[in-house]
């Protein structure tokens, strides 16, 4: 099979603007840049898309891996070791469960539920996965903790160790719950069946640079914040 290179070059997009939301909002916060926090306000409410797209494409690649379980526990130990880390050396900026903790738990789910899923034909998955994902959108305490429009029991909004489905009152700089992202992540893994018969565009590589980037994309994940900070920091004192 030939490598979708559609899937690099828009997993390379969302990287780049992950690293300029991430830019303006580092300016804005740490820095206290009113240019950056001008832009950070347009940029803010695009920011569920491009992170919707990369989660779609996450699932999309379970399709393509022989070894899910160990993809998944790689970044469950790559995003523990990131916690750890800003806890000691930014604590107001700790990501308690971001982006790379859903994928973590996503990926070990889909690796643990896939003789189930397989029996699902892909378009019922995909419209399903579409539909929860559409009405959970407000279940999390940080969007209103409500279901179809009645209000859940503040009992569970507020039970902290309930973080990872949505619930509670914890801080996290990079906030990415179970409820709703794991079921965007599940339209990709059916969206995935599809892999070896996509248009015949999807296989040829357009932009090389979104390309690399797509490839790199956790390292890339790992080292831009530093980078940004490190930056800003050097370019304030000058």
């Amino acid at each position: 099979m030939n490598r979708i290179h559609i899937v690099d070059e828009l997993r390379g997009l969302c990287v780049v603007l992950m690293v300029i939301y991430h830019a303006l909002y580092t300016l804005a916060a740490s820095f206290l840049s009113p240019f950056a926090l001008s832009l950070y306000t347009f940029f803010y409410p695009v920011e569920p898309f491009f992170a919707g797209v990369f989660i779609v494409l996450c699932g999309f690649s379970c399709r393509l891996s022989h070894n899910n379980v160990r993809r998944g526990l790689l970044l469950a130990l790559v995003s523990a070791g990131l916690t750890t880390v800003l806890l000691l050396a930014m604590p107001s900026q700790v990501i308690r469960f971001g982006v790379l903790h859903c994928l973590a738990v996503c990926i070990l789910l889909f690796a643990a539920a896939k003789p189930l899923l397989d029996r699902i034909p892909p378009l019922v998955g995909m419209i399903a996965a579409i539909v929860l994902f559409a009405v959970s959108w407000t279940v999390p305490t940080m969007h209103g903790g409500r279901f179809l429009g009645m209000a859940l029991p503040a009992a569970l909004l507020e039970y902290d160790p309930l973080l990872p489905l949505g619930f509670g009152t914890v801080f996290s700089a990079d906030y990415f719950p179970l409820i709703p992202w794991l079921f965007l992540f599940l339209c990709g893994t059916f969206l995935g069946h599809w892999r070896d018969r996509l248009p015949a565009w999807c296989y040829r590589r357009r932009i090389p640079p979104l390309s690399y980037l797509g490839r790199h994309s956790l390292w890339i994940y790992l080292l831009h914040q530093p980078i940004i900070f490190g930056a800003a920091w050097l370019i304030a004192r000058l």
